[in-house]
């Protein structure tokens, strides 16, 4: 049996969580937006993890991750680079200019055409 004193933290604990939980529901169209690419980011993350999560002798080698297609060959796509400078990011596929660092890429980088 537990003491009143503890079944009273652990109720005002309880209560408190559902307080949260509801307030949370109640202005999710407030936070959702910027917190919703994250966690689905994290999600895939947990849940999709990549070779490199494996032992070093089971990771698949160059000619295992991308099987050769009857006859076709497929361009290269040059990797995207992320480069700040400035407190300002560009994402770009040459190598970043003089003076800004280059940083690695989380996640996917959608590329739009050059406005007209």
């Amino acid at each position: 049996m537990r003491s009143p004193r503890e079944r009273a933290l652990w109720s005002l604990l309880a209560a408190l969580l559902l307080a949260a939980a509801a307030a949370a529901w109640w202005t999710a169209d407030q936070w959702l937006p910027q917190a919703g690419p994250w966690t689905e980011q994290a999600w895939k993350k947990i849940t999709r993890p990549g070779p490199e999560s494996l032992p070093p002798d089971k990771r698949p080698t160059a000619t295992q991750a991308r099987p050769a297609q009857a006859g076709a060959s497929q361009p290269v796509a040059p990797q995207p680079r992320k480069c700040v400078r400035d407190g300002r990011t560009t994402y770009t596929d040459q190598p970043c200019p003089q003076g800004s660092q280059e940083l690695p890429v989380d996640g996917a980088v959608t590329s739009l055409p050059p406005a007209q």
